[in-house]
């Protein structure tokens, strides 16, 4: 049965869901996971596609931003998908940011939602929460306190 964790931001940062959906993805790589960011805003997956090449000095997490009507290649070499559309075969862990279900979450070994202060986002996640939680998924919460200025 598929994992549900729920990461909510503790604060109305500009940037800071999708940094911290970079720093999830950059985790998921390290432990040899096969990611796919969903989303239902193509705006919002650019943004991403923009913030993976940068969020750190050293590093960037190879990805690829899939055409809305591509088809999912099992055979992809990067380890981070994002698209408006389905999964391919071979990925484990989705990162969801559509404001609904995916039909196919329960393809994954773990779904990550990240929720933050917006308050289109915030309740868009409760009734996404409440959605598995009446399925009987297992959930975690993970609050996410606000960055550190320095």
């Amino acid at each position: 049965m598929t994992r549900i964790d729920f990461y909510v931001l503790a604060a109305r940062v500009a940037d800071y869901r999708l940094l911290l959906v970079c720093r999830l993805a950059e985790k998921a790589c390290g432990q040899g996971r096969r990611v796919f960011v969903h989303a239902d805003d193509e705006t919002l997956l650019h943004a991403l596609d923009e913030r993976l090449w940068d969020f750190r000095d050293v590093s960037f997490v190879a990805h690829r931003l899939l055409a809305p009507d591509a088809l999912p290649d099992g055979a992809d070499s990067d380890p981070v998908q994002l698209s408006l559309g389905e999964p391919g075969p071979d990925r484990d862990l989705l990162i969801n940011l559509a404001a609904t279900v995916p039909p196919f979450f329960s393809r994954f070994e773990r779904t990550l939602e990240v929720v933050d202060e917006c308050e289109a986002v915030r309740e868009a996640g409760r009734l996404r929460y409440r959605y598995y939680q009446h399925r009987g998924y297992p959930l975690k919460h993970h609050a996410v306190p606000p960055p550190t200025v320095r």
